[in-house]
């Protein structure tokens, strides 16, 4: 059993879920909303293909909801915490680009996620919140 210190409240656990599944989905959409672009298209032709596609829009939402849920989990947990976790959006981009854009995935790809997924194990075993107080917290740049 894990101390009290490294017990992670719900609802940061849900945020970061939430953050994970909010980051593939931006990542995909964008991806499918310029996907019929020509690699030689201009900038414009570039811009104007993707505002003309409801998946634009679809991320553009995604990210909205991202940064409110994004606030949310920094609320309860630190930044050194939290933001290295979300790289398990890494992880799923690639598995939906394989199953859903059919990309090949090299062994190099493969090996990447087990680093991503070493790391992430090292991470969760680190307390989710800096013992001080949030209100005794300053920045100090």
């Amino acid at each position: 059993m894990k101390p009290d210190a490294f017990k992670i409240p719900r609802a940061v656990v849900v945020g970061l879920v939430l953050a994970v599944v909010l980051d593939t989905i931006i990542h995909i959409a964008w991806k499918i909303a310029v996907a019929g672009v020509p690699a030689e298209a201009s900038f414009a032709a570039i811009i104007r293909a993707a505002c003309a596609s409801p998946w634009f829009w679809g991320a553009m939402l995604a990210y909205v909801l991202q940064f409110f849920n994004w606030m949310r989990v920094l609320a309860h947990a630190d930044l050194s915490y939290a933001q290295p976790l979300t790289a398990l959006g890494y992880v799923a981009v690639l598995v939906v680009s394989r199953l859903a854009l059919h990309e090949e995935i090299s062994p190099v790809k493969v090996a990447g996620v087990a680093l991503i997924f070493v790391g992430v194990y090292f991470i969760s075993r680190t307390p989710f919140r800096t013992p001080a107080a949030a209100s005794d917290r300053e920045c100090s740049l």
